[in-house]
């Protein structure tokens, strides 16, 4: 149930961030909102459950490059919603396992299986199909490289948390980690054509800001947190598809996005590619290919 939860928390970024962009608000703004208020909801945590803030010089490397990997991943998931829609764009950003599966396999010499391959080719299929979006009009390219490199950002940040050797509370790496995210939004936030961070221009836009730092951010953490103590990782990886669900539900129900038969066939090439990667080896070929015809078939 934590893990179904997480997901679907995580799953409200564009319910949070769109209408905060219907106000005026830019992207760089509304991230340093949800994450300053995050950075400060969660040092409040730290001290009500008396968790040392303490780090050494090793640790702080580690954070901060986790930090600026949040960001950036951040940063460009949220500007890809300026040029499409938000459950499309949450589809594109969850091809981060596949790439995660790759870069171990290229720079750490995991042995790629033959699941891991057509993982990689399914979830290349779903994004063509995506792209061709509907009644024959293209999705922005701009868009699908935004959301290609926020997943790319966040696979590293992944890999980086496994590789690293530092132990501590999750909540003290996320909260050092969002604090370096903050520090590099509002850096990023010069480059806007504002030049600097204003405060929220409404009651309403603080209500979202608020949402964004509770819900999609501290509550999916916790959740997460707690699912993978007890059911384990990969029942937790294989639920996040939730995220997915989620966001496309939210963008037809709530934005009035559109949800094509080819869009629907694309969503479920990627989520099928992920399930490979996470599932793997207790998976037979054959039964995998036989799904996949059926699937193209019914397309």
């Amino acid at each position: 149930m934590c893990a179904v939860l997480s997901a679907v928390c995580y799953g409200t970024n564009p319910f949070g961030a769109l209408p905060l962009y219907e106000e005026g608000v830019n992207t760089a703004i509304v991230l340093a909102h949800r994450f300053g208020l995050a950075v400060i909801l969660l040092a409040v945590i730290m001290l009500i459950k008396r968790i040392d803030f303490k780090v050494t010089r090793h640790e702080f490397k580690v954070l901060f490059s986790l930090g600026v990997l949040f960001a950036a991943s951040s940063i460009t998931y949220y500007q890809s919603f300026h040029f499409m829609d938000a459950g499309i764009a949450s589809t594109i950003l969850f091809v981060y396992p596949v790439m995660v599966a790759v870069i171990m396999a290229v720079f750490f010499k995991e042995r790629v299986t033959a699941m891991t391959v057509m993982a990689i080719v399914l979830s290349l299929v779903g994004i063509g199909l995506l792209y061709k979006g509907g009644e024959g009009v293209s999705l922005s390219m701009i868009g699908i490289v935004l959301c290609i490199l926020s997943s790319l950002a966040y696979a590293i940040y992944i890999i980086v948390v496994n590789q690293s050797s530092i132990k501590m509370s999750s909540f003290k790496v996320t909260f050092y980690a969002m604090l370096v995210c903050e520090i590099t939004l509002i850096l990023y936030s010069f480059t806007s054509p504002e030049l600097y961070l204003h405060v929220l221009p409404s009651p309403r836009a603080w209500s979202f800001a608020v949402w964004l730092s509770i819900v999609p951010t501290i509550l999916s953490l916790v959740f997460m947190t707690v699912a993978v103590h007890h059911v384990g990782a990969t029942p937790t990886a294989i639920l996040g598809a939730l995220e997915l669900l989620t966001a496309v539900a939210i963008g037809v129900v709530v934005f009035g996005e559109m949800l094509t038969p080819r869009l629907i066939v694309g969503i479920l090439f990627i989520l099928f590619a992920v399930m490979l990667v996470v599932l793997g080896k207790d998976l037979h070929l054959r039964t995998i290919t036989h799904a996949v015809s059926r699937l193209w078939h019914w397309r």
